[in-house]
């Protein structure tokens, strides 16, 4: 265990399963002290006890990121509370994908995709940051996605990822010069699929150099890297963990 995260604090939002909960695993066994956060607190609290079980370090603070500033600013204000006052990793990774065509989607469903997944991280960036500042350095990873960038019929998700990504290169101008990184990773197709969306998924990696489907574990792996020393030379990116599927293309012999 190289425990490259030793000493540090993180916050991970929508940690409770997939991406976010490999995320908050990965950090605890490179030594972080880690607020899992979720909806849910049953889930949520299987994610600590299995961190725990592990010999980690992990607490569990409920939040409904509903994209109110102080929705952000409550889960901020808490999880520097459990984590000993202060975040010195912050990962925005909790979102909604609807699954809706440009004329099926109404004003409600737009409005709660663009809360969840543009606002709810913007204010939450903008409650953590400054005290990052103020503490010395810290680092924040945003969680983008490869259809913001390889257009397929998800307009109003893909939107936002492209929002997301955006934010990325701002706040990295914008904080970097204080001390804090700002970067970005864009997965592949890593879902944990129900039977019914396996084939679908598995046919969006056809023609991908890796030939196949990401796991969380491989994501997590590259927020462990953003997160720590080893990216200290690292601003403003967004790191493509998918397989391939935005830079290259594979024709079958």
């Amino acid at each position: 265990m190289s425990m490259r995260l030793a000493g540090r604090t993180a916050l991970v939002t929508g940690a409770t399963s997939n991406i976010g909960r490999a995320i908050a695993e990965a950090f605890a066994r490179e030594g972080a002290y880690v607020a899992v956060s979720g909806r849910s607190a049953e889930r949520g609290q299987e994610v600590v006890d299995g961190i725990r079980a592990r010999g980690g370090r992990a607490d569990f603070v409920r939040a409904d990121l509903d994209g109110s500033a102080a929705a952000s600013r409550a889960l901020a204000q808490e999880a520097t509370r459990v984590l000993g006052g202060r975040i010195d990793v912050l990962v925005n990774n909790a979102g909604i994908y609807p699954h809706a065509t440009t004329a099926a989607t109404d004003e409600k469903t737009f409005d709660q995709v663009y809360a969840v997944n543009v606002k709810a991280p913007y204010f939450l960036t903008a409650a953590v940051a400054p005290a990052m500042v103020e503490a010395g350095g810290g680092a924040i990873i945003n969680l983008g996605s490869w259809i913001s960038r390889l257009g397929i019929a998800s307009p109003l998700y893909s939107s936002t990822k492209g929002a997301i990504e955006t934010l990325t290169r701002a706040w990295a101008a914008e904080f970097g010069p204080q001390g804090v990184r700002v970067n970005a990773i864009s997965p592949g197709v890593v879902l944990a699929p129900t039977a019914r969306e396996t084939r679908t998924a598995e046919i969006m990696m056809k023609g991908t150099p890796a030939g196949r489907m990401g796991t969380p574990e491989e994501i997590a792996n590259a927020a462990v890297y953003l997160a720590g020393d080893d990216s200290s030379f690292v601003h403003g990116i967004v790191l493509d963990v998918d397989g391939g599927r935005t830079t290259a293309a594979v024709i079958a012999h």
